[in-house]
């Protein structure tokens, strides 16, 4: 049952007006002031409210005033005389629902009371609607808000460094991980620095370009950061781009520190280095005996030569003691290099020429075999700042490797070939090529060729020229990749850099 509030001072009129709104269905109250009904308005809260404009004290006008300045959900109908139709229109203005003209007709109070139902209804399905709208909207307020947090966690707990950067590569994002890679705080870097203050030129132009080119991701490549005490830190670096529909919009930036990485693997490589002492023993007793042998077998073909004055075979005994000193100098020097730790003596050097000096000192030995060294040198690379005599030392032992592959291919009918070349390569390094067409390897020899002692040449080979050869490359910031497929050839690759780096 709908509840009317009615006010009126003319009690006659209230009562009349009340039974015929109770006749109709409806539950009355009345109030005979103004102040009254807004009494019991504020105490019942009915939702129509029937007021008399004229009254003294609080008039209708008031009435209406202060019940629309507490609630939009009531109603009010005002009762106006004759000629006071200013008065019924300045009600309208100040929101009144409708008006009746005295003498009440029972016609005209329906359709007023039914005017006012229907805004009633069309009120209530507004608010309904717009507290579900409200209540959906803070859901999928909290649920974003959520996703947020938890996205925004996972960026500030991950170990690696984060940058986010917008379309103009201004920093935007810098989590926890970069402040401890970069040494900085997120407050000195967002919207102060760029990703070019923070990357090298490689880093900053592939994210420049991938920006320019709608490319998603970056390849992993790893580069070197200068931190903010000077520090040079090597990082695994990638990135992607991110995309509104189709425009690129920003980027974000994904390193991986790799100091803790390549301290543990320097000392597994020591561990292993010294494990491979133990391992000395053993392989040393069968290289010794191996120059014993020699040894013996010279020392025998020399004793007979001199009982005989044979000076042919006192030649051919003193040859084969001649080439057992070398192998035991070989395997001694490989030994001390191996056991030993060098740091590189960075001089301005000439990489064309060390590689000229190799071959020319590997000439004789290839032309006695009927092996064709080839010089294939970029003409562009002058000078560089590294250890001549590392990357001497490396290229001579590749070299000898190539030529031996040749020697040791059973197929004496291939064209034999040993090709020595020169490129530039990315990251501002030079790389080394030395490729053969000898008997090449499978993938079973080619996982040992690292490991101690393990050689394919026989008793001819110490099992140590490779390893001592990674070691001395990566002592100077370079790395040794190898690519071979048996009866077509080998070819090792070395990238050294073009100048000294910071040690990693």
């Amino acid at each position: 049952m709908e509840t009317i509030l009615l006010i009126d001072d003319e009690l006659d009129n209230t009562k009349i007006l009340s039974m015929s709104l109770r006749s109709d269905g409806y539950a009355v109250l009345t109030a005979s002031s103004g102040e009254e009904g807004l009494s019991v308005f504020h105490q019942k809260k009915p939702e129509i409210i029937i007021t008399d404009i004229r009254m003294p004290g609080m008039d209708g006008l008031e009435v209406l005033k202060q019940i629309r300045n507490s609630t939009d959900m009531a109603e009010v109908i005002i009762i106006t005389g004759h000629g006071d139709i200013d008065l019924a229109i300045e009600a309208l203005q100040n929101g009144a629902s409708d008006f009746i003209n005295k003498p009440i007709h029972d016609e005209a109070l329906a359709v007023a009371l039914k005017r006012a139902r229907e805004k009633l209804a069309i009120k209530h399905q507004i608010q309904e609607y717009t507290t579900g709208l409200e209540n959906r909207v803070q859901a999928a307020t909290r649920e974003l808000r959520q996703q947020a947090n938890f996205q925004m966690e996972l960026i500030n707990s991950a170990s690696d460094g984060i940058i986010g950067m917008d379309n103009q590569l201004n920093v935007i994002m810098f989590n926890p991980g970069a402040q401890l890679i970069f040494e900085y705080q997120a407050k000195d870097v967002i919207q102060t620095r760029k990703g070019f203050d923070l990357f090298p030129e490689s880093a900053a132009f592939a994210l420049s370009s991938a920006m320019k080119t709608a490319v998603r991701h970056i390849t992993r490549q790893e580069i070197s950061i200068l931190s903010g005490t000077g520090e040079s830190i090597p990082v695994n670096f990638s990135g992607a781009v991110l995309f509104d529909q189709d425009n690129p919009i920003g980027c974000v930036a994904f390193l991986q520190d790799l100091r803790e990485i390549k301290k543990l693997r320097n000392e597994l490589i020591r561990s292993e280095r010294l494990a491979a002492i133990g391992q000395t023993v053993a392989g040393l007793a069968h290289c010794i005996k191996n120059i014993l042998h020699g040894l013996e077998g010279g020392s025998y073909v020399l004793d007979a030569a001199l009982k005989r004055n044979d000076i042919a075979k006192l030649s051919s005994g003193w040859e084969m003691i001649q080439r057992t000193v070398q192998r035991t100098s070989s395997l001694l020097r490989d030994l001390l290099s191996y056991s030993k730790d060098r740091q590189p003596e960075y001089q301005t050097c000439r990489p064309n020429q060390i590689v000229g000096d190799v071959c020319d000192l590997m000439d004789t030995l290839a032309n006695d075999h009927r092996i064709k060294l080839i010089r294939d040198l970029d003409a562009t690379i002058q000078t560089a700042q590294m250890d001549p005599q590392t990357v001497y030392r490396c290229l001579l032992n590749l070299v000898s490797n190539a030529i031996d592959a040749c020697i040791f291919d059973e197929n004496r009918e291939k064209i034999f070939e040993v090709r020595v070349s020169t490129r530039y390569d990315s990251n501002n390094r030079i790389r080394f090529d030395v490729a053969d067409t000898g008997c090449g390897m499978d993938e079973d020899v080619k996982n040992q060729l690292f490991s101690s002692f393990f050689s394919t040449k026989g008793a001819k080979g110490t099992g140590l020229g490779l390893l001592v050869t990674q070691k001395l490359i990566e002592a100077h910031h370079g790395d040794i990749s190898v690519r071979s497929e048996p009866g077509k050839g080998t070819t090792f690759t070395l990238r050294l850099p073009a100048e000294p780096l910071a040690s990693k």
